[in-house]
């Protein structure tokens, strides 16, 4: 019988299972938000508004941007990880795409709550 020591950061079903629930959140959005799309009575701004106005609406946008972003992230690090072998560039790009994604929440939340 062989030993085998697992080394490493043990991530990868964390990150397998939050790419799913992302994913899954992120359908319910789209369907949702089809659905309420679809039944506004005009495609108008006042409509589209009137849609967004409420918390509710709010939140799960927010909540839908959120998934995304997290989605993103794991799958652009885990190509990072793969593909780019120098540390250091890998390290520049993460950050670079960290703070990319961190600064589109701070947008997705000042358009949505008009900060």
């Amino acid at each position: 019988m062989v030993n085998r020591i697992v080394v490493g950061a043990h991530y990868g079903l964390r990150d397998w299972l939050g790419q799913r629930v992302t994913a899954v959140v992120m359908a319910l959005y789209s369907v949702f938000f089809a659905i309420n799309a679809l039944m506004l009575p005009e495609m108008s701004y006042e409509a589209w508004s009137g849609m967004f106005a409420g918390g509710f609406m709010r939140f799960f946008t927010f909540l839908f941007f959120m998934s995304l972003f997290y989605h993103a992230w794991v799958g652009v690090r885990d190509i990072f990880m793969d593909y780019i072998k120098p540390v250091g560039v890998r390290l520049v790009l993460h950050v670079i795409v960290l703070f990319l994604l961190i600064g589109y929440a701070g947008w997705a939340a000042q358009i949505l709550w008009r900060l």
